[in-house]
């Protein structure tokens, strides 16, 4: 299996830009034999929405945007993050796993961090599960940034047969200390070569960069064979 990162910085609340870099990325992904192409948290809209979300919200079985990504998947699997709507005025900070021409599974974001520059509380609805599912590469199980901070999330995901545990993130950066790197982005990586070593399974960590209402996005992508 090739798998492919896309450490993108998507325009704040601008879906159709957005969908556009999506699209060029697959192409680029077509083009070098990649089999999963895994894009960051809230790819298709950016991070600091606040009353945006309803705006740039989708809902995945009746969108022009998710039908296309669809279409796209026949060729390059997918992951990505978006703001999905459901019913009742519900808005959730997600993330779909696309393949073959259909929605494989979608996560929606539990752990919402509400505290210092982080409002996600404010404005989406808490997810309640973690799911393992199956792809064409093995069973694997989906986080969303914050997610992967809890470490009964991830052993739900290794108990329930995740061979692949995916993590998308928009984590800015924090800690910096002369040209090292930020401290936030030791911790992640850090953190993912522990989870994969105790799990067994391959750990593939995607973070958003770019500037976005005075936040850095730190970028920092890895993956992890255990």
């Amino acid at each position: 299996m090739k798998v492919a990162l896309a450490q993108i910085s998507p325009r704040l609340g601008n879906l159709e830009k957005n969908f556009d870099l999506h699209l060029k990325y697959i192409e680029k992904a077509k083009k070098k034999n990649v089999d999963l192409l895994i894009f960051p948290e809230l790819s298709l809209t950016g991070y600091t929405l606040k009353d945006l979300v309803e705006e740039v919200a989708l809902s995945p079985d009746s969108n022009p945007i998710f039908d296309e990504l669809k279409t796209a998947s026949r060729d390059v699997s997918l992951v990505f993050g978006f703001v999905e709507e459901k019913e009742r005025g519900l808005f959730y900070n997600s993330a779909a796993f696309l393949s073959e021409g259909k929605i494989v599974h979608i996560h929606r974001k539990v752990f919402l961090p509400t505290n210092g520059m982080f409002e996600e509380g404010k404005f989406f609805a808490q997810g309640k599960n973690f799911h393992t599912f199956s792809t064409p590469y093995g069973n694997a199980g989906m986080m969303i940034c914050r997610d992967f901070l809890h470490y009964g999330a991830c052993y739900l995901l290794f108990a329930g047969g995740s061979d692949i545990i995916i993590v998308i993130s928009a984590a800015p950066g924090r800690g910096i200390q002369g040209k090292e790197a930020y401290e936030t982005s030791r911790m992640w990586e850090s953190m993912g070569g522990t989870i994969s070593l105790f799990s067994s399974a391959f750990l593939i960590y995607c973070n958003r960069v770019g500037f976005e209402d005075g936040k850095h996005f730190a970028g920092g992508s890895f993956i992890y064979n255990p």
